[in-house]
């Protein structure tokens, strides 16, 4: 019996998601920030640098960035890590991670690069001071499994920060989903030649855990002092937890 699982709102194979997550991912590479400044306002750099105040990365840590894309923050956790430190910038998807490398490299940033899976992480038990993921967490088919493999990595004492899309209090829905799909496939078809992708990310918002989920999911998963930021109204948030 195969597996199945959701993609958006459609319910497809556990497999055939990992390869439309992928397409997408290969479709919206190039236009990935023009488009996030575009959505958020801008905001995205706002949570993205609370993410990071919230880290508190210093010299010498181990730093873990998944599904990090771009390189915002492998960016910045480099400069803060410095030459005692370790910053591995990882992603499921080439093309993604592609970018991200020429961005840290054109900004003289040389740190580990890495295609890797999430539910399967290659590194040893207890090895990082701080393991990241931003905005990739509702792409992944089995979160538990993520977090689990999460958690496996940091040390002990070590903080898990998870970045990603949550739930707005129920006066904001309606506005919410007039912009989320409406707005937001109409500027993917403008900006990035890509209606689909942008429809997909609406309905993969609506499909991730709330914040008391995705809090619980923590817990279970062996992380303590579980604790979540709503940004924005709870358009984002932020959810830390440490390895005791």
């Amino acid at each position: 019996m195969t597996n199945t699982t959701h993609f958006g709102y459609t319910t497809v194979e556990e497999d055939e998601k990992v390869h439309k997550v992928a397409e997408v991912f290969h479709s919206v590479a190039a236009k990935y920030d023009v488009m996030n400044d575009l959505m958020s306002a801008g905001l995205h750099r706002a949570w993205k640098i609370f993410t990071i105040a919230q880290a508190a990365v210093r010299p010498g840590f181990k730093v873990l960035d998944i599904a990090g894309g771009t390189g915002d923050l492998a960016k910045e956790f480099v400069k803060q890590a410095g030459s005692s430190g370790e910053v591995w910038h990882t992603d499921i998807n080439e093309s993604m991670l592609r970018v991200g490398r020429d961005r840290l490299l054109n900004k003289g940033l040389i740190t580990p690069t890495l295609l890797c899976d999430a539910e399967k992480l290659p590194f040893q038990d207890n090895y990082f001071d701080r393991v990241t993921v931003a905005f990739g967490l509702r792409n992944m088919t089995h979160k538990d499994q993520a977090l689990a493999e999460m958690r496996r990595v940091l040390k002990p004492g070590g903080k898990l920060l998870v970045l990603e899309f949550s739930k707005v209090p129920a006066i904001l829905q309606k506005p919410y989903d007039v912009y989320s799909f409406s707005v937001l496939p109409w500027l993917g078809q403008r900006i990035a030649n890509d209606a689909e992708s942008y429809r997909y990310l609406a309905e993969s918002i609506r499909m991730h855990p709330d914040q008391e989920t995705l809090k619980g999911m923590m817990q279970d998963a062996g992380l303590e002092r579980v604790q979540y930021y709503n940004l924005t109204a709870g358009v984002a948030a932020l959810h830390t937890g440490i390895k005791l």
